[in-house]
């Protein structure tokens, strides 16, 4: 690679990224639309199989049943979680009580007698710099979700003229096989990955319930739900949700023996799944490097927030196989892998 390549590949880089941090307000709801729309057509494709007598459903009726399936099951999802959290904000005052108590014996146990209160703890707390954050964010979800539904929209009219549009932007065949392949690729793998994260997350959260559920921590299918959401983003999630429960369980019991029980329980449940069951299951579909994830967490934490944190690993796939597919920058796409084998384009 000569001087003049490498300085005009790091500008692309820097552009890029510059790029990404100022345009997030637009390319984030488009992403989270691309997303969706991806999921809408993954569960077209399972409806698309299915047969009856000999006959295969119609494009047109299995795309609504994919689109109702999508729909229902979020719903669902939001409602229980919203069932929850009602629940939790009901029982905020008397864990109040509780945590302050929990407060006491702590300052008491270092010598310190007199704990601050969680009133004064929040009395500390400049509203009239975090209400207008707090609406800031109310407003920005409410805007974003109307953004996603029109980008939604736009990609379910067009998605079925993807094909051609393809092979007009390219023109040579060669190359539009090559893209295909890309693309393909791309869909191949970030299919596996998310519905294995699925599965991986459901039957954490599954085995999390049933201890929680045992011990008697309330609110175990909120806590539940939060690990299944939380699993999806790499290494800090599972820490997350693994924090919360036992400190509620530390909060809601006299005794330290729940606390123990919840604590070493769930945390051999993620251990367990994340380092014996998922490797075994995912074997070698994302060949990334775990400290590649681990940058990538922060680098997208960084620029896109808790979006970037929940979709780094299916943009860090999408990278890693454009890169291998170029022969100027496969060196790159090895430097990014777990053992240095890339599949060859």
């Amino acid at each position: 690679m000569t001087v003049v390549s490498f300085c005009l590949s790091f500008i692309v880089v820097v552009l890029s990224f510059y790029l990404l941090i100022v345009g997030k307000a637009l390319l984030i709801p488009m992403v989270i639309a691309f997303f969706i729309w991806y999921m809408i057509t993954v569960i077209n494709g399972i409806f698309r199989k299915i047969s009856i007598r000999g006959r295969q459903l119609s494009n047109a009726l299995c795309f609504c049943a994919s689109l109702v399936t999508f729909t229902v099951a979020g719903w669902i999802f939001l409602s229980l979680i919203g069932s929850e959290i009602t629940q939790v904000v009901n029982a905020a005052q008397e864990y109040q009580v509780r945590l302050e108590k929990l407060i006491d014996r702590a300052f008491e146990l270092f010598g310190q007698p007199d704990a601050p209160t969680i009133r004064q703890m929040v009395s500390r707390i400049n509203l009239s710099t975090l209400i207008p954050v707090v609406a800031t964010a109310i407003t920005n979800i409410a805007s974003n979700a109307g953004v996603i539904l029109i980008y939604l929209i736009f990609l379910v009219v067009e998605g079925n003229s993807f094909n051609e549009k393809i092979a007009a932007l390219v023109g040579d065949a060669r190359r539009e096989k090559i893209v295909r392949t890309v693309i393909k690729r791309i869909e191949m793998d970030i299919r596996k990955y998310i519905g294995i994260k699925t599965l991986i997350s459901l039957l954490t959260a599954a085995l999390s319930f049933f201890i929680l559920r045992i011990v008697g921590v309330d609110f175990a299918r909120f806590w539940a739900c939060m690990i299944f959401i939380l699993n999806f983003i790499p290494t800090i999630g599972s820490i997350i949700a693994t924090i919360f429960p036992c400190v509620l369980a530390l909060i809601q019991f006299e005794s330290l023996y729940p606390f123990i029980v919840v604590a070493v329980g769930i945390s051999s449940v993620q251990f367990f799944i994340g380092n014996v069951f998922e490797p075994r299951i995912m074997g070698n579909t994302l060949n990334m490097s775990p400290l590649v994830i681990l940058i990538a967490l922060a680098l997208w934490g960084s620029i896109w927030g808790i979006v970037g944190m929940f979709l780094c690993v299916p943009l860090m796939v999408i990278i890693m196989i454009v890169l291998a597919h170029f022969p100027q920058t496969r060196p790159i796409a090895i430097l990014l892998s777990k053992d240095g084998h890339i599949i060859e384009p």
